[in-house]
């Protein structure tokens, strides 16, 4: 059996506004627990109680997603601003010290 190569590079990935995206997902999970407390019991009573902790655990993940893609905006920015920084700082023989002309 032949390995499974593929025909062309993979596309680079989508960057858009991460830390919103999950923010407002984030809080869709907790909007959804919120709305189901008032029918706790009924959840109960047809056990589908489950329901009502799958949004909050989705909330409480959302958390923890909210720090690292904050943290991972934080260092992609600040790689991007690392290279921008040492590639304009003359890095050849005329930005050396003690070089002569």
């Amino acid at each position: 059996m032949a390995k499974w190569t593929p025909k062309h590079e993979a596309p680079e990935p989508l960057e858009g506004p991460v830390v919103a995206t999950i923010t407002g997902g984030t809080i869709l999970w907790f909007v959804l627990f919120l709305v189901q407390l008032p029918f706790y019991g009924w959840f109960d009573d047809h056990g589908h109680l489950w329901w009502v902790w799958t949004c909050l655990a989705g909330a409480g993940l959302g958390l923890i997603g909210i720090w690292y893609v904050r943290g991972r905006d934080a260092a992609i920015k600040r790689a991007a601003t690392e290279a921008d920084g040492s590639s304009g700082t003359g890095t050849g023989a005329e930005g050396a010290p003690g070089a002569t002309a």
